[in-house]
């Protein structure tokens, strides 16, 4: 049984269309640095699991699609051994690693994005993670109900 989440990007550092052309259609989810977050992908997201692909952080945030976790287990990031990269992180090592990341591939667009209004607007949804105050995380279990009404409201079965 898949279990359901949410992931948060800026589509301007990584959005939606650019999981698409990746290789393959799929790409790491690096540079959390979150330790709630990476829990979440480390010790609970499994290959075959859907995410619900948002847009932050935009003139209109909202869901664009459906993802699905597609690695076997969460991995080290490599940007925290990166010096060049934004997200290097000075106290990880290879031997002990701080901060990992799952592997997401693009599954299908929406026929149209579910925005953040809409999910506030929605009664359905009222217990929704994304829809509380102060809900900053980027990576976020979704009830399996709640999943289903997003992708109804995006036009996808």
């Amino acid at each position: 049984m898949p279990q359901y989440w949410l992931m948060k990007s800026e589509p301007d550092v990584f959005s939606f269309e650019d999981l698409k052309s990746r290789p393959g259609s799929a790409s790491l989810w690096d540079g959390v640095r979150n330790y709630q977050a990476r829990n979440l992908m480390r010790d609970q997201m499994k290959k075959g699991d859907l995410v619900l692909f948002y847009h932050s952080s935009c003139a209109e945030p909202g869901v664009q699609g459906l993802a699905e976790v597609v690695s076997e287990k969460a991995v080290p990031d490599p940007t925290q051994f990166d010096e060049a990269s934004e997200y290097f992180d000075p106290k990880a090592t290879k031997e002990a690693p701080r901060w990992f990341c799952v592997k997401i591939g693009y599954r299908e667009p929406f026929r149209q994005a579910v925005t953040l209004a809409a999910i506030k607007e929605e009664a359905a949804l009222e217990d929704m993670l994304v829809r509380k105050r102060g809900q900053r995380l980027s990576v976020q279990p979704v009830e399996a109900v709640h999943f289903r009404r997003i992708c109804e409201m995006g036009g996808v079965s």
